[in-house]
């Protein structure tokens, strides 16, 4: 290949992924660009819970403080857990894996860049939503756990929890968005040759914690709809005296909170992962067992849900079974720190800066670990709960599992992202300051706790032994501080003056260094095949080969944004994926349907449903646009003699991928919906109740059966349509689609009709809110299904939807598949259950 024709490739690439300059940046979705903004931001809302803490703190210094009143201190640590929580320590690790991601598996770019900027605006949104309530003294003040009784009563807890849920169950959208991306990512879009068992281990976190999300967060969605519908129309979910149970929403948020540790956890081990072997000089030991173990702990970790619930009055079985649980995820964890320690006394360390807080991020989590074991043995549990030894333990845990190899991985992978490093001598500081302001600040908090000092107390009096350790706590604090700061300065501003860092600085083994320093836009020059874990430790001639264009896709002949799309188990090359470009629809979408979110929270209906429904039109418009587009051309030459297609549809699509993953989380969401009925069940001695007549109550049997005979119907309808349109009958496709309309909202009509003409009034009683809520959760999906079949009509008689051209229809038969599910269990739940009473 001559040097002339090298150039105009490069030339092309960089015109094809260019950034827009101007105001029109904004519109960027490419992943170094979007991944940049996530990373900034969630940061931002860390130093904002930061100076929170340090108002805590300050006001705990000394005993008898009236330096913060209590209702702000309330809000102070409220926001400030909420904002650690699901603002910085989850929406970070999607971010850093935006970022890194595709470089790590030599790919152009996520297969859905525009669904990742979606989720970046709308987790700016709502970040900016929940935190900016603090500003007009209407922050959440119920603790970031949000406990009912107190905070289901508008009375109370004032718009404050609104915030929180509507905020928040925003924010999720986000969280669940960058999940699905990801797990697709790691799939279906990694170079020829890197076959599942020799991804990079930090592939196989991303794989483990996309999928805890969409396990994790759904449950948490179920109880903020609960919640919600308390509040705001009165359904009696969490009220005793109306058959409901405070319980209910603990069980439902530590079913995700307890796995959010886990899922926050996981992927800084996956940093430790990634630069353990760099700087050991030799490759990973035991890889198969991090793997398992990283898996062991994902799965044990939705065992563990009723740990924080000891103190409650659980059955001794259940105490029993949770606390072995809770005992037992200590040994995948251990395994994960035991590989970490083998790989380095088999190699041959270089002490540097991130190796630094490595180590130190081990010391402290250990300690963490230990004294959850303690937290885990209910007797002990019951001395601690509530108490600040708890706080302590949870620090630990956090700080040291997740924050210092956060930044470990930041030292590492700064040059990677600006070209420069950040400084050696600073780095130490940093960590210094940190280590010892947090071992000095969290370490008393443990004879504080044992002390009998609670948790969430806004003052206390004096004589009574915690005045010193509060006081050394604060001081520990703003060193912790100090560190934070300096580490900030020199992120932000400081590493400027630094000189352009070599290529591969580190000497790295894997695919993200295979680049010059800083990487252009479009990510490799050329994207290679690889035969080993580490391929740039066996390949030496690679990045050579990769710079030359030697590899596939060293073009962007066409000015499209190509990427390579492989087989999920032993990545064959299936297609040439070309995703879309710039566009101000994922911001416009986000906007708008965070203006639905915010004008609920203040009770504005009619707008919230008008925004919803312009939210609607613009995510039309959006796949519209930018999905399943008919290329010019069946397939293409990618280089080396490999020519691929450039459409593909069901099984080997990303789209159907995406479709199947979001379904299973929405799934997730459904089973807590039934969980909570069935909940119900457990804790009545008759349940349903009995009516006047003396029958149990329930929505009766004729309705809920035409509904499900229509649902049937409407399944049908969409099966024959696929095959009609796969036979090539354009007039059979269309009559399957409109079948299944009519079915679809037949079906939705008679379930809601159903408990309406049954007298089933959702403010009376606990199970007629629940009847409503399944029956309204089922019909919805009818609804949007509809709203689907539309689209797949439109898109028969735009012509963008044939028989060779059927993504479209292969997704939306899928959806149904769970959309029938959905109702069926539904109707079984809410109509044969009660028969059985």
């Amino acid at each position: 290949m001559s040097e002339q024709l090298r150039e105009q490739q490069e030339e092309r690439l960089n015109r094809v992924w260019a950034s827009p300059p101007g105001w029109r940046y904004w519109s960027a979705v490419n992943n170094t660009e979007v991944g940049r903004w996530y990373t900034l931001t969630a940061f931002g809302f860390f130093l904002f819970a930061g100076a929170l803490a340090l108002l805590v703190r300050a006001q705990l210094a000394v005993p008898d403080n009236t330096l913060i009143p209590a209702p702000l201190y309330n809000q102070l640590f409220t926001l400030h857990g909420t904002a650690m929580m699901f603002l910085f320590a989850v929406p970070i690790f999607e971010a850093v894996a935006i970022l890194l991601l595709p470089t790590m598996l030599a790919a152009r770019d996520l297969p859905f860049p525009r669904l990742s900027a979606f989720g970046y605006w709308c987790f700016l949104i709502g970040g900016v939503f929940v935190c900016g309530s603090i500003f007009f003294n209407a922050a959440p003040d119920g603790g970031w756990f949000m406990y009912p009784p107190l905070t289901t009563d508008p009375k109370l807890s004032g718009i404050g929890a609104d915030i929180w849920l509507l905020g928040l169950s925003f924010i999720e959208v986000a969280s669940i968005a960058a999940a699905v991306e990801l797990i697709v990512g790691v799939l279906k879009c990694r170079p020829p040759g890197m076959r599942i068992n020799t991804i990079p281990l930090y592939c196989w976190y991303v794989l483990i914690v996309g999928g805890m999300i969409l396990f994790a967060f759904p449950p948490l969605i179920a109880g903020d709809i609960l919640f919600e519908l308390e509040r705001m129309a009165d359904w009696p979910f969490f009220d005793p005296a109306r058959g409901g149970d405070p319980l209910l929403w603990q069980h439902l948020f530590w079913i995700f909170g307890h796995p959010e540790v886990y899922i926050i956890f996981l992927p800084s081990i996956a940093l430790m992962a990634m630069l353990v072997p760099t700087f050991a000089r030799r490759k990973i030991i035991g890889y198969s067992w991090i793997v398992l173990a990283a898996v062991g702990t994902g799965f044990l970790s939705f065992g563990l849900w009723v740990h924080h619930m000891f103190t409650t009055g659980l059955p001794a079985i259940s105490l029993g079974f949770f606390s072995a649980a809770s005992e037992a995820v200590a040994i995948p964890t251990g395994v994960q720190i035991f590989v970490f320690i083998a790989t380095m006394l088999a190699g041959r360390v270089v002490f540097t800066v991130p190796m630094l807080f490595a180590a130190g991020s081990l010391a402290i989590f250990v300690i963490g670990g230990l004294t959850g074991v303690m937290v885990a043995i209910a007797p002990f549990d019951w001395q601690a709960h509530d108490s600040y030894f708890v706080v302590a333990h949870l620090h630990y845990v956090l700080i040291g599992g997740m924050l210092l190899p956060l930044l470990a991985g930041a030292y590492y992978y700064v040059p990677l992202v600006t070209g420069r490093k950040l400084s050696d001598r600073l780095g130490k500081w940093v960590f210094w300051l940190m280590f010892a302001g947090f071992n000095i600040g969290f370490m008393p908090m443990h004879f504080t706790g044992l002390r009998g000092m609670p948790r969430r107390v806004f003052t206390y009096p004096t004589g009574i032994g915690w005045d010193w350790l509060n006081l050394v706590s604060t001081l520990g604090a703003f060193i912790f501080a100090a560190g934070v700061l300096l580490f900030a300065w020199d992120l932000l501003w400081g590493f400027r003056r630094r000189e352009q860092a070599p290529r591969n600085l580190w000497n790295a083994g894997t695919l993200e260094w295979l680049n010059a320093l800083p990487g252009p836009t479009y990510g490799v020059r050329s994207v290679p095949e690889v035969a080993s874990r580490y391929p740039l430790w066996d390949q030496p001639d690679l990045p050579r080969e990769v710079d030359e264009g030697r590899w596939y896709l060293p073009d962007a002949e066409e000015g499209q944004r190509e990427t390579m799309v492989t087989s999920v188990l032993d990545s064959h090359p299936i297609q040439c994926l070309r995703v879309p470009g710039n566009s101000f629809m994922p911001m416009i979408c986000a906007i708008l349907i965070g203006g639905s979110f915010i004008a609920t929270t203040y009770h504005l209906y009619w707008t919230a449903l008008g925004f919803g429904i312009a939210g609607m039109f613009g995510i039309m418009t959006w796949l519209w646009r930018g999905t399943a587009m008919i290329p010019e051309k069946e397939e293409k030459m990618v280089g080396r003699g490999l020519t691929l297609s450039l459409y593909v549809s069901g099984t080997q699509s990303v789209g159907w991928w995406a479709m199947f993953i979001t379904m299973f989380g929405d799934m997730t969401a459904f089973a807590s919906l039934v969980f909570s009925y069935f909940y119900y069940w457990t804790i009545h001695e008759v349940f349903p109740p009995l009516a006047p007549d003396g029958a149990p109550m329930g929505p009766g049997l004729l309705w809920p059966a035409v509904a499900f005979g229509l649902l049937a119907l409407a399944w049908g309808a969409m099966l024959w349509a696929r095959a009609r349109n796969t036979a090539g009958s354009a007039t059979g496709l269309r009559l399957g689609l409109g079948i299944g309309v009519l079915a679809a909202l037949g079906s939705a009509a008679a379930m809601l009709w159903a408990p309406w003409q049954a007298g089933l009034a959702p403010t009376t009683h606990v199970y007629p809110a629940a009847v409503w809520v399944l029956l309204i959760w089922a019909a919805l999906h009818l609804a949007l299904g509809v709203v689907m079949q539309g689209y797949c009509m439109a898109r028969s008689f735009a012509g963008k939807l044939t028989t060779r051209w059927d993504i479209d229809i292969h997704n939306v038969v899928l959806y149904w598949h769970f959309a029938a599910i959905t109702g069926a269990v539904t109707l079984a739940v809410t109509a044969l259950f009660p028969l059985l009473a």
